[in-house]
Formats: C-alpha cells, sequence, structure tokens
C-alpha cells in the first residue's frame, strides 16, 4: 500500500490538520462533490474535492465525521474555487479525529495527485506479481522435482512466514509444515473441527478461519481439475489448503500466492494419485497372477522385490461392498504407505489386499500392525470393515498365506453376526479363527484335495454343461449368505423361484441335501478347497 506521507511529499501542497495519521495507507485516489460519497467508496480511498457544497461549519464537520467514520485514508480540499482557503471548521474537525487533511493550491491540478497514486499502486501490483510468480515457478519446481506434498507444504510455510496445512476431503491432515513456531495441539484441533463441520454442511468456497487463526489465516478449497481443464466453482473439493501467518495479517502477495499454491497441490495431488493408480494396477496384476498360482517360488520373489518385499511378507485382505472398493483400496494404499513403508496394496477380484513387509520379529506384532492398517481404513472410509491376516510366509510361498488370510476372513463370516457370549468376532481374523479351513489348509498333497472337490462337484459341472458353472455360482451364494433365499437371489441377480430350482437340481445332480448340515459342509470345503488348487 501506499503511504499518504510519501504520496503528498513532493507534491505543493500543505498538511493543515491530522499528522497522527499521516501513514494511513491509500488504496485508491477518488475525486468528489458530492455531499456524501460514501456509498461509492470501500474505505483506504483518498477523496479529493473542491467543496462546492460544503458552505457552512455544521456541513463541514458533518463531512469529516463521515469520512474518517467510513475508513477514508484523507481529504484533500482545493482551494481557489468554492474556498479561497481551508474552512476553520473543517481544519478543527480534523485535527479532533486525527484524520488527515491537506489543502491542493489551485496550480495544482488534482491529476497531478491521481497519477502518482497511480504509478506508485501499478508499480507496487507489479511488484507483488513479480514475486508471486516467482513463487509460483519456486512451487512448480517442487512438484516437478517429486519432493511430494511434504516439499509443496514446506515451501508454503516458508513463503507465506506461518503454518500450512494440507487436508483431504474427509478433514484428515495429510501434511503439516511451520515456519518459526508449531501449532499449539489444540489451535490444529480447533482447524480441523471447524474444517469437517464446513465439510458436512456442503463447504465449496474458501474462508477465513475463526478461533486462534482469526485474522490471519485462509482456507481455501483444492478442486480436481476435470478432463476438459476446467474446474467449476461448484465442483466439490477432494482436498484444502490452510495457511496462516505469523506476524499478523495476511497481505496482498501472501493471499496471491495461496491461490496459487492451490493449483500446485492439486497438480501434486493428481501426480499422487497416478502413480497410486499405476502402482494400483501393476500391483493388482501381481495379485492376480499370485492367487491364481500363474506366479510362484523364486519368479515371484523376484516380481515383488521392486516393490520392497524381502524374504518374508504377510497378507492382509478386505472384501469390500463393491460400491466402496475403490474407495477402499485408495485408502489402504495410503495406510500402507505410512504404516508399513515397503508394502503394497491392490485389488485381485472382490478382494481388496496389502503385501506388509515382515522381519523376523513377533508373530502379534504383524497382526498387531495389521490391524492399525484396518482400523486406519475403516476410519477412513466411515465402515466397519472386517479384515484377515495371513501369517508371514517366504515370498515366493505367498499363494498360501493369502488363501489363510482369504479363509480366516470367510470364517468370521460364517461365525455370525453375534458371538456365544454376546460380543461380535474380532474385526481382523487371523490363522486362530479357521475353524475347518484350517484342514484344507494343511493339506499339502494337492492331488488328493482335487480328488476330494471332484467328488463333490463334478456332478454338477459334467451334468449340466455351461449351466453347471451358473449352477456353482447359486451353490457358493446360498451357502455364504446361509440358506437366506432372498439375500442369495439378490447377490445373484435373480428371483428366489430361480434359486430354488437351481439347488434343487444341485440336490438333484449329487444326490446331497442342503438341508443336512453334513451335506452342506461339504459342500462348503469343496468349494473352498477348489479356490486353493485352481
Amino acid at each position: 500500500m501506499l503511504p499518504l506521507g510519501d504520496l503528498i511529499r513532493d507534491l505543493d501542497v500543505r498538511l493543515v490538520a491530522g499528522e497522527a495519521g499521516i501513514e494511513n495507507a491509500v488504496r485508491w485516489v477518488h475525486i468528489s462533490e458530492l455531499e456524501d460519497p460514501t456509498p461509492w467508496l470501500s474505505g483506504g480511498e483518498l477523496l479529493l474535492t473542491t467543496g462546492m457544497r460544503l458552505l457552512d461549519a455544521g456541513q463541514q464537520r458533518a463531512f469529516v465525521r463521515l469520512l474518517a467514520g467510513h475508513g477514508l485514508a484523507g481529504l484533500g480540499l482545493g482551494t481557489g474555487f468554492a474556498h479561497q482557503e481551508v474552512p476553520e471548521a473543517l481544519r478543527e474537525e480534523a485535527a479532533e479525529l486525527g484524520f488527515p487533511l491537506f489543502e491542493v493550491p489551485y496550480e495544482v491540478p488534482f491529476i497531478a495527485v491521481t497519477e502518482k497514486a497511480a504509478s506508485h499502486l501499478v508499480n507496487e501490483h507489479y511488484a507483488v506479481l513479480q514475486r508471486a510468480l516467482s513463487a509460483h515457478e519456486r512451487l512448480e519446481r517442487i512438484v516437478l522435482s517429486e519432493r511430494g506434498l511434504d516439499g509443496v507444504a514446506d515451501a508454503i510455510a516458508s513463503l507465506i512466514g506461518g503454518p500450512a496445512m494440507i487436508f483431504d476431503a474427509r478433514g484428515n491432515e495429510l501434511v503439516r509444515r511451520t515456519h518459526r513456531q508449531a501449532l499449539a495441539d489444540d489451535t490444529v484441533e480447533e482447524v480441523r473441527a471447524e474444517l469437517r463441520r464446513r465439510i458436512r454442511d456442503g463447504a465449496r468456497r474458501g474462508y477465513a478461519p475463526g478461533g486462534e487463526l482469526e485474522g490471519r489465516a485462509l482456507a481455501l478449497p483444492v478442486v480436481r481439475t476435470p478432463p476438459n481443464g476446467t474446474a467449476q466453482p461448484g465442483d466439490l473439493p477432494h482436498a484444502w489448503l490452510v495457511a496462516a501467518k505469523e506476524g499478523g495479517a495476511l497481505n496482498e502477495f501472501d493471499r496471491l500466492t495461496l491461490h496459487q499454491a492451490v493449483t500446485i497441490v492439486a497438480l501434486e495431488l493428481l501426480r499422487r494419485r497416478v502413480a497410486d493408480d499405476t502402482e494400483r494396477r501393476l500391483a493388482g496384476d501381481l495379485l492376480t497372477a499370485l492367487v491364481s498360482g500363474e506366479l510362484t517360488g523364486p519368479d515371484l520373489a523376484r516380481r515383488l522385490e521392486p516393490f520392497g518385499l524381502g524374504d518374508r511378507v504377510g497378507v492382509l485382505v478386505l472384501q469390500p461392498p463393491r460400491a466402496i472398493k475403490a474407495e477402499v483400496e485408495e485408502a489402504l494404499t495410503t495406510a500402507v504407505r505410512d504404516e508399513a513403508p515397503g508394502g503394497l496394496a491392490a485389488g485381485t477380484g472382490p478382494f481388496s489386499c496389502a503385501l506388509l513387509p515382515h522381519g523376523r520379529g513377533a508373530e502379534d506384532e504383524a497382526f498387531k500392525l495389521a490391524e492399525r492398517i484396518r482400523a486406519r481404513v475403516a476410519r477412513e472410509i466411515g465402515a466397519e470393515l472386517p479384515a484377515g491376516a495371513g501369517r508371514a510366509a517366504a515370498a515366493g510361498d505367498l499363494r498360501r498365506a493369502f488363501h489363510e488370510a482369504r479363509c480366516a476372513l470367510e470364517a468370521r463370516a460364517l461365525a455370525g453376526d453375534e458371538s456365544s457370549n454376546g460380543s461380535g468376532p474380532p474385526l481382523l481374523a487371523t490363522y486362530r479363527d479357521l475353524g475347518s479351513f484350517q484342514l484344507l489348509l494343511s493339506l499339502q498333497d494337492d492331488d488328493a484335495l482335487r480328488l476330494f472337490c471332484d467328488s463333490i462337484l463334478s456332478p454338477i459341472e459334467e451334468g449340466e454343461g455351461a449351466y453347471g458353472g451358473e449352477l456353482m455360482r447359486s451353490l457358493e451364494s446360498f451357502i455364504e449368505c446361509n440358506g437366506q433365499w432372498e439375500k442369495a437371489a439378490r447377490q445373484l441377480y435373480c428371483h428366489r423361484h430361480t434359486l430354488r430350482y437351481r439347488i434343487r437340481r444341485v440336490e438333484e445332480l449329487t444326490g446331497r441335501s442342503l438341508d443336512s448340515a453334513r451335506d452342506r459342509i461339504d459342500f462348503w470345503l469343496a468349494l473352498r478347497g477348489r479356490e486353493l488348487i485352481t
């Protein structure tokens, strides 16, 4: 801003009152002969007038009070027109209020004042834009050098001179950087609580945080740029940037820098998302090959090395609803990155999986790590998410560890919603919860397991040809839904009468009855066993 004293210093004008306000910042210069120009002024202006309507002392005093009350920087009265000199009433009122009043002689045109102010303000704005451009280039270099959100937040904090925080779309903190003074935990929690409240209310615009940071902070939405390259004002933010200044209010450069930084944060989040998606696709292909048995032994161990997985690896398996599967896998990727560097997360079939590096430490520590990751994903999604964890295995022999984790998850589901003592089963299932699955997993002879499965399931596959696959899917859904016709039919997208026909046909082909607990267990073991050997 332009101090009033600097503006009038080299002009042939005379300050007659209000020296206390000589350093008032001049935002612009305005010329008016209205008795009340304030409806067209926003504060910070220097007003120039000849006072042709200010004919008596009462009007003159009221005029000065009006301008001072509206926050103007000062008043310049042009003499030689309506007034040959500055009226005493104007002078006295300005002196009493400490409001700068100066005389502009007839020989000095108003345009001399406006030109000097415009020149200074334009140069100042240009300097601010130059600084902001340099700041933008600095932030761009950080993104290009792949220093991540930490590097971006660190640069923002340095440029603003205060703390910078980036939150995700739910208000969870992604990164926080300080300048000289760290924010108190209470202040951070206050910011987070206000942000989450606004997110719940559907906030899509920036705002000035209240509380401890009131008057010196700004929160801005980060909107993902769509394929057409134009983000709309109504688009939902997928992150938030919050920054504050340590030494006082944010200035024009700070605000401009923060608005530019929003684009840089969006680019960094997009870069990280693309990298995560690419890694998940590669990891998904690897997991699919692992589960199918296409990759085993040294070949599998070699493919795991680029992901940072060593000799022994643990497996975590979730089976989220289809509607939130992509969201779960994104949260799982973040959780693995933070909790177990060197692990990988991806989806394979209906499952969302994580392969976790495992040292030679205690088994219980590995399960605690798996539970931390599961709990974090559940918090991110806002839903209860059971999971299964397999014991660590050699990198080349992970297929059995995967099936152990998957079977533990299914055994937990089969245990029912309530245990006998009225409390639900643990949300993380391990080999201790395998039950009958332990029998299948302990069979090292694949030929023996295949013979058992074929003896039960082959009549269905061979007796109905192509329709046998439909019967198998119906049988599996019916058992997984504990014999609930409506639930199983919804899962298969068919009518319950269609499902009844299919189950009756299975019973006819196999000579078994699904009303029999023993036959149902045999079917269930055979279906699970097929997954271990195919």
